[in-house]
């Protein structure tokens, strides 16, 4: 298998996507925050003494997928078109999925990740005061589209 991030030197590069077609690409990730009744109860009912928690990560999310290529090292910087952030509370969880999409030469399934990631550790700082123990799991990317691969999906795993 060839690495496509390495050079013939063996050492790091940022993919030459110059040749790539710009096709339409979209990819959603999801995150939980498992946390304790109370802490989800807080949540909903505004009683975070920071604010409102799911609207502060909706924008923390947001901002974080557009800024992916400046954390991730060899991701290019891409014209996103939409980036959208869901929260449903859950009985042990805030569930997260974000959705990004724009029309160019490589995916986002990284600024998908990112943007998941990043609103879960803000609902994790808002909440940190009433529970230290939440717990991030199970980021994941669900599906993908556009791009020489097409359509990926977790549950169909192509």
């Amino acid at each position: 298998m060839d690495f496509t991030h390495l050079n013939d030197e063996g050492r790091a590069v940022m993919v030459d996507v110059t040749d790539k077609a710009v096709t339409d690409r979209t990819a959603r990730a999801e995150v939980r925050v498992r946390c304790a009744p109370e802490t989800l109860e807080a949540i909903r009912s505004g009683g975070i003494k920071k604010g409102d928690v799911l609207a502060v990560a909706q924008v923390a999310g947001i901002q974080a997928a557009k800024r992916t290529w400046e954390l991730i090292p060899l991701c290019h910087p891409l014209p996103l078109t939409g980036v959208d952030l869901r929260f449903a509370l859950e009985e042990t969880a805030v569930h997260i999925t974000a959705e990004v999409r724009c029309t160019g030469q490589t995916g986002v399934e990284m600024e998908a990740l990112t943007a998941a990631s990043v609103a879960a550790l803000t609902v994790y700082d808002m909440c940190k005061a009433l529970q230290k123990d939440m717990e991030i799991t199970g980021l994941r990317l669900l599906e993908k589209t556009g791009g020489k691969s097409g359509k990926w999906s977790v549950l169909s795993g192509q």
